[in-house]
């Protein structure tokens, strides 16, 4: 995949989850949901990471946080925005009001954990930079290496369509996103930045830079409309 760079598999329903090497510290990115907890601790070698990094907070990420940070004894990592959700678990009242977050709630997601560091635009991690982009979550964030141009960037942008699992850049949906104009500026952020491997938390890793920037430059801001 890249240069200290490995994708753990967890439930059927769970995101991409990473797990981030550099030098002898290791960070997991994201926790899937509570159901793949198992699964996960199964992939965990004889040095497991130190730190469990959400880039955002919601059940498909946070699930099985409580009892990977339990059982491995991690630091739990969030966005400044999104700290009060991992501490309290309390995930659809930060989303949009619909029963399905109030399901994903109940069935995929975990209590919550105490948050030993909140992140902001510019700190370091593994090698990576935290940059700061809301929207699909309060305190969403994505990490950015640059010497070779790798973007893990959570859900700002899909892989493929969440619902039919068929490949392809899209928007999250509106369901799971509390402000999509907000969400619509980090796309386009995190698009003229031009990377050159984008890795999804939904969807297969992405090595086109025109790709993501044409997409990007098609979504409308408030006031706009859509080019036909």
């Amino acid at each position: 995949m890249a240069e200290g760079i490995r994708r753990l598999e967890s439930s059927l329903l769970s995101p991409n989850l990473y797990l981030l090497t550099h030098a002898d510290d290791r960070v997991l990115v994201d926790a899937g949901t509570r159901r793949g907890a198992d699964k996960i601790l199964r992939q965990i070698d004889e040095q497991p990471p130190r730190v469990l990094l959400l880039t955002h907070v919601h059940p498909p990420t946070q699930g099985a946080s409580t009892q990977l940070c339990r059982q491995l004894g991690l630091e739990l990592w969030c966005g400044a925005g999104d700290e009060l959700t991992a501490v309290t678990g309390m995930t659809a009242a930060a989303q949009p009001r619909h029963v399905i977050n109030r399901l994903q709630q109940r069935l995929l997601g975990r209590p919550g954990y105490p948050v030993s560091r909140t992140l902001h635009e510019g700190d370091s991690v593994v090698g990576f930079v935290v940059l700061e982009v809301p929207g699909h979550s309060p305190g969403h964030i994505a990490l950015r290496r640059e010497h070779d141009r790798v973007l893990i960037l959570g859900d700002v942008i899909n892989g493929h369509n969440v619902w039919t699992m068929r490949p392809g850049l899209h928007e999250p949906p509106r369901v799971f996103t509390p402000d999509p104009s907000e969400n619509r500026r980090s796309a386009k952020r995190l698009a003229a930045l031009r990377p050159e491997l984008v890795l999804f938390s939904h969807g297969p890793p992405l090595r086109d830079p025109d790709a993501l920037l044409a997409f990007a430059s098609r979504l409308p801001m408030r006031g706009e409309h859509r080019a036909r």
